[in-house]
């Protein structure tokens, strides 16, 4: 017979590796080329040193003359906290019953809530590693009742439960926690549940429940020319400024390649995989074709396959920014974690907890990680691309 129980074992028994593995490697093609790492990790903080530059102990002298002087390494010191990530799947006391007498009933029930959880992590990890870490998903234009009209409606999807922000990033009140029940993609509008929104005007942001500035450090981050980023200020340390090319139009092959030789120049860096929107691979790919430049196809991990430049993966993500292409250098990435997934256990060791008051279990995976970039300078970023 199926208990809560047998349930639970299963959870932590057999699903848990299976669920890891697919979210460290399948999510996105990005983070399955990320490495993953406990090191660093010094409490609730990752402490990182980076260095930059060369060891200054290096010279030319004469036969009997005096050695160079010594010059360590310089080395600045990264400090981020740890970002909670969180995943749960909920299951009603009536499903469990049901499917008590029947262990593949039962099978099926689990089965069915883990993918759905996958399938969301997958939406939600994706988009993080895009973002600035404020969890804001898009910015309000106008609004009718419980609809918004927005900016952009690439970080939004049915299912999704957020927050409204105003202006200040503090939230509008009593428009908190609301499910988007529906997204107009080609009229940019958004349907939240519950009644009018009021107090919602143009300039308040969207924002994943609860996540307002607790998200990853993801690109939007790490590809800006000022400000502070894991502690220190760039504008004191230029080697934290990545290669920024704005307006670029028509993407060209001497576009990308003038970035790619900057980097190695500059920074001695070699790129090693390319992102961009959608709209950015189908003109790369209009330009290849025209210059009948040869376009290899290429095996990422966790089984995707891609066109490459030069040899370098091309790989188009749904929440990158339109217009724009990431030239990286994936070596430089790490996300710094305190473990890998686990599930969220009580004081009894269980994971499956029933919903006070209500007839529902839930279990939560739980990871404490950031991401962090060593070398800054040695990544590039195309903007404003023309794309088909």
């Amino acid at each position: 017979m199926v208990t809560l129980a047998s349930a639970d074992s299963a959870l932590k028994s057999f699903y848990l590796d299976a669920v890891a593995q697919q979210l460290n490697t399948e999510v996105n093609p990005l983070l399955a080329k990320i490495k993953q790492s406990t090191a660093d990790v010094w409490g609730k903080e990752v402490r990182r040193l980076a260095q930059y530059g060369v060891n200054g102990g290096v010279g030319a002298g004469t036969e009997e003359g005096s050695l160079p002087a010594a010059g360590g390494n310089n080395y600045d010191q990264f400090v981020t906290t740890l970002k909670n990530l969180y995943g749960t799947i909920e299951i009603s006391d009536k499903a469990v019953r049901a499917s008590e007498n029947s262990a593949g009933a039962f099978v099926d029930l689990l089965n069915a809530e883990m993918e759905g959880l996958l399938r969301s992590s997958a939406f939600n990890f994706g988009r993080m590693l895009f973002g600035d870490g404020s969890g804001i998903l898009c910015t309000v234009s106008a609004v009718t009742g419980n609809v918004v009209t927005v900016d952009s409606v690439k970080n939004v999807i049915e299912g999704m439960t957020v927050d409204v922000l105003d202006a200040d990033g503090d939230q509008v009140t009593g428009v908190t926690a609301r499910r988007i029940t529906a997204v107009d993609r080609a009229g940019k509008t958004v349907t939240l549940s519950g009644g009018a929104l009021t107090g919602v005007v143009a300039g308040c942001t969207l924002c994943v429940q609860g996540s307002h500035n607790l998200e990853l450090t993801g690109l939007g981050a790490i590809f800006k020319d000022d400000g502070t980023l894991y502690g220190l200020s760039r504008a004191e340390r230029p080697w934290m400024v990545p290669y920024i090319k704005e307006s670029v139009g028509t993407i060209s092959e001497n576009a990308i390649q003038t970035a790619i030789d900057y980097l190695e120049e500059t920074a001695g860096s070699r790129v090693d995989m390319i992102v961009c929107s959608w709209g950015v691979k189908r003109a790369l790919q209009a330009v290849l074709s025209e210059s009948r430049m040869q376009t290899d196809m290429a095996e990422l991990a966790g089984g995707y396959r891609t066109i490459t430049y030069n040899g370098i993966p091309v790989v188009a993500d749904r929440f990158c920014p339109a217009g724009t292409m990431y030239l990286l250098n994936t070596r430089d990435f790490c996300l710094h974690q305190l473990c890998d997934w686990k599930w969220l256990e009580g004081d009894d060791g269980k994971v499956l907890r029933q919903v006070p008051g209500k007839p529902l279990y839930t279990a939560t995976l739980v990871k404490y990680a950031d991401l962090i970039c060593t070398r800054p300078c040695g990544q590039a970023m195309l903007t404003g691309i023309t794309e088909k």
